[in-house]
């Protein structure tokens, strides 16, 4: 009689994606490790201590209508540790700040002739309307926004935001990129038409955190500062993951849910050429985030979007207008974000050059604004931060299942037509797990299989 053996799985990544179908799968009865590059889990949404609180090193917030998120929330015994609240959301525009928070806004919009401000209103209320996103799949964010609004509108208002965002890539960006974006805010909104959003006491890390205690619970493994830099499928058909420090983990299969050119350097010594292409032919932003700790508040506003080429951040974002700063023993927090090539010399900068750079670009935003109120100041950066959706995005994303049985790949670079985010990453990682898990559960490995060859 052949033994059916415990099925087992290795995840890479312990973001929220590796998380997710790494829960899955231990609570289906695998045998899981999860092998992390970093000291921490939690991927982009890491948080660090700073003063005996704990911040997000990348700002966060989740929308009203992320119910991924929210019923893993539940599951995990959380739900009264969410926060929802209205916020002020602002537009940066010839050294003016202008409230865009409600529908009503738009109109006192100044910048904008008021046929140009109604034209701005019903862009919004237009693009909600498009009901598949294939209809836009091979247009530019920019020719369909000229559409919908006209191009004093799109001079104004989305130029400077593509601009700002995606830089050198601004032009490539697909139209389903950005209607995703103007659908999701316009969904999270009160009665009101204020823009709510949610928060999560404790940082965003704190359900990275608790997700890993689940599945250590569930008797899975979590291996944190285990970075892989090869893997390959022997020909009994498991895989084995090789870290930098030269441990080797064997497994069933494996979910990759780094970056894919991180991928496809793990199993470029074997691999075929072709997919290797596949794998590094979407293009990736860094991010580089300045967090401040200020001993007073900057302004009213949560989110400013900034419409101003001579700024260099895309965005400031005072999270304690959202989450106050009584949270974070008085201290005000900001975060200033910056998308860029890996390339640019602001990515490649220590963090006092970073703070130096900045200095100049929020005195003159904020006039009354003076180093002195700094008490504290961090610098976070990634390298694999932002996808490139281009027109025809969806051709150039790999499927999850590899050409090599055994090996899948769960990415935010797949999270389409949405767009990366805790919320589809979750999503995505569940769903990978629970699918692998019944396909286990119909066909169990059994011992001596061999009808698999090393690639």
């Amino acid at each position: 009689m052949t033994a059916t053996p415990q099925p087992s799985a290795i995840v890479i990544g312990a973001g929220f994606a590796g998380l997710s179908a790494a829960y899955e799968l231990a609570r289906a009865g695998h045998a899981v490790t999860v092998l992390e590059a970093s000291d921490t889990v939690g991927g982009l949404a890491g948080a660090f201590e700073t003063g005996g609180e704990r911040l997000d090193r990348f700002y966060h917030h989740w929308f009203t209508n992320d119910l991924e998120v929210m019923d893993l929330i539940a599951e995990l015994g959380l739900r009264d540790q969410v926060i929802v609240n209205p916020t002020n959301t602002g537009l940066y525009f010839a050294n003016t700040i202008f409230r865009l928070s409600r529908p009503i806004d738009l109109l006192r919009f100044s910048p904008l002739p008021m046929r140009d401000r109604i034209r701005l209103g019903l862009l919004a209320l237009r693009a909600r309307r498009v009901r598949d996103w294939r209809a836009l799949e091979h247009r530019s964010a920019a020719d369909w926004l000229r559409e919908l609004g006209g191009e004093n509108v799109f001079r104004v208002v989305w130029e400077p935001l593509l601009q700002g965002k995606f830089g050198p890539y601004a032009d490539r960006i697909s139209a389903v990129w950005f209607w995703n974006k103007l659908k999701l805010r316009g969904g999270s909104r009160g009665k009101r038409g204020e823009e709510r959003l949610a928060y999560l006491e404790g940082s965003f890390a704190r359900l990275a955190e608790t997700l890993a205690d689940a599945i250590r619970g569930a008797d899975g493994t979590i291996r944190t500062a285990a970075p892989v830099e090869q893997m390959w499928r022997d020909d009994d058909g498991r895989w084995t993951c090789r870290t930098a420090e030269g441990t080797e983990v064997t497994a069933d299969r494996v979910i990759a849910t780094p970056a894919l050119p991180l991928i496809a350097g793990m199993i470029e010594d074997w691999a075929d050429p072709a997919y290797m292409k596949a794998l590094r032919r979407i293009d990736y932003l860094a991010n580089v985030c300045l967090v401040l700790q200020l001993d007073r508040s900057l302004s009213s506003t949560y989110w400013l979007n900034v419409n101003d080429p001579g700024f260099p951040f895309v965005g400031v974002i005072e999270h304690t207008n959202f989450h106050g700063a009584e949270h974070y023993d008085g201290q005000h927090v900001v975060y200033l974000s910056k998308y860029l090539p890996h390339t640019d010399a602001l990515y490649t900068m220590d963090d006092d050059a970073v703070l130096d750079f900045a200095m100049p670009h929020l005195q003159r935003m904020f006039p009354d604004f003076r180093p002195e109120w700094i008490t504290r100041h961090h610098v976070w950066r990634a390298r694999w931060s932002q996808p490139i959706v281009e027109p025809g995005y969806s051709a150039l994303i790999p499927d999850a299942d590899t050409p090599h049985a055994g090996l899948h790949i769960c990415s935010m670079a797949q999270i389409y037509p949405e767009d990366r985010g805790t919320n589809y990453a979750i999503r995505e990682g569940r769903a990978i797990g629970r699918r692998l898990a019944a396909e286990t559960a119909a066909n169990p490995p059994r011992t001596g299989d061999r009808n698999a060859r090393r690639p």
